[in-house]
């Protein structure tokens, strides 16, 4: 077993939690800080992390998303003095495998300790079931065909070794901050921090603070002198998620932080050297922003040195098959269902989607999907869909006045139609025979109604 690095800014915290785990057998390493922490984690591998909510200089979540951006095989515990439930949720939204309470008993830590192990371990079979599919893996596992995404990756492989500025665009839910964290990883840089910070939740007033940092007293409540994100990214990379969104009068900080390779703290009196790999992410196209006065033009010139789009889901249909089964497989182990496979009918309801959310979307369909199905296979009704096709026949299909047979009739000639007149998948969907279906349609046949074409 790895070592558990334990984070604690108590002594006595650290103490006795060692103590405690090394008696019973688990190697531990232990941590005062985020920072500390992180210089640990570059060093070797572990097999959990159990970090405290407060922590000095890096919060407990900065920690917690620096280290799922690393390693994020590696289960990560949250523990709290006072714990809220909006901790608790907060936590485990940022990829927390457990929160608990202090004081912290031994029969509490190894029940934890096993149940984060297992969890960690059915993900990484999920995650190894697609070996034989042709992808690039970062930290996390990027699944595609695609030809345009593979020549987007290779590129990204290509630069990941240089300290150029990376701007990386293309619609949400497509895996842009997946993209920017695999740049990291390829580099030699991929042991040093990786600070992401998402521009569009920049406290008003405080956005300058937050990336640069303020001196004691440089403004009313600035007890103490805080590093911004620029300087925890010290030696590694910083991501500016939703650069879009970044006020101009920031903007114009930000382009002389890129120009001089240094940063001023709120209220400091000298500058500070930073060295740092910037990766800058934007939903939006930003020549149409610097058009539209919205984003500096000479800001934009400096962050697209190497330009990186990656195409949305519905310009590579022949990802969704596979990206399917990549994600039925991690939830289906996560969630220890013995779920295996999804229904032909169920694939042709997912590849006649647009997928406005992307690959987003389409797994948090398939995670809904485990969940909900009761069997082995996930079937159409599993799908839950929160968006259907537009239909382009604007008449009413069921309403009142419809016998039961003509309701019968016109579900199934949607339900052909739905499937491009594929009987067998449209009788998975209706949940009958393909032998009862035929019946049908030779009925209506007979009857002189208008039968759909088949396939």
């Amino acid at each position: 077993m790895h070592p558990i690095l334990i984070v604690d800014n108590e002594i006595d915290v650290r103490s006795s939690l060692a103590h405690a785990l090394s008696r019973n057998g688990y190697p531990v390493v232990y941590a005062a800080n985020g920072m500390q922490a992180l210089d640990e984690f570059g060093k070797g591998r572990f097999s959990l992390v159990i970090s405290d909510m407060r922590l000095p200089e890096m919060s407990g979540i900065d920690l917690l998303t620096a280290v799922k951006r690393l390693s994020p095989q590696v289960p990560v515990v949250m523990t709290a003095s006072n714990g809220t439930i909006e901790n608790a949720v907060e936590a485990m939204q940022h990829g927390a495998t457990d929160y608990i309470l202090k004081p912290l008993s031994l029969e509490t830590l190894e029940t934890v300790i096993r149940n984060a192990c297992r969890k960690a371990n059915a993900q990484a079979r999920a995650v190894s079931g697609g070996r034989d599919l042709e992808m690039i893996s970062g930290p996390k596992t990027m699944v595609t065909r695609d030809p345009k995404l593979l020549k987007v990756l290779k590129l990204a492989k290509d630069i990941a070794p240089s300290k150029a500025t990376v701007l990386i665009q293309g619609e949400s839910g497509t895996g842009k901050e997946l993209l920017a964290s695999f740049i990291h990883i390829q580099h030699s840089r991929d042991k040093r921090p990786y600070i992401a910070i998402n521009c569009a939740s920049l406290p008003d007033g405080l956005a300058e603070s937050e990336l640069f940092g303020h001196e004691k007293g440089a403004f009313t409540g600035a007890m103490n002198r805080k590093k911004g994100k620029f300087e925890l990214a010290n030696r590694g990379t910083i991501v500016l998620d939703e650069i879009s969104e970044m006020p101009l009068q920031i903007q114009a900080k930000l382009l002389r932080a890129i120009q001089e390779r240094s940063i001023d703290r709120v209220g400091g009196t000298s500058s500070i050297p930073v060295d740092v790999r910037i990766i800058a992410i934007s939903n939006r196209d930003l020549k149409t922003e610097v058009k539209e006065g919205r984003f500096r033009e000479d800001l934009f010139y400096r962050i697209n040195v190497i330009p990186l789009t990656i195409p949305p889901l519905r310009e590579r249909k022949k990802d969704i098959p596979i990206l399917s089964r990549h994600f039925l497989e991690k939830y289906g182990s996560l969630y220890a269902k013995p779920v295996t496979r999804i229904s032909d009918a169920a694939l042709s309801v997912l590849m006649g989607l647009e997928w406005p959310g992307n690959v987003r979307e389409l797994e948090n369909t398939i995670e809904r999907a485990v969940l909900l199905t009761e069997t082995d296979s996930i079937l159409p009704e599993h799908l839950f869909l929160e968006h259907e096709e537009a239909d382009t026949d604007p008449s009413p299909r069921i309403r009142p006045g419809l016998t039961v047979r003509e309701m019968e009739r016109e579900l199934i000639c949607q339900t052909l139609k739905k499937v491009d007149h594929n009987r067998t998948h449209a009788a998975e969907m209706l949940g009958i025979s393909i032998r009862t279906l035929r019946n049908k349609l030779r009925e209506y046949k007979a009857e002189g109604l208008s039968e759909p074409e088949d396939s």
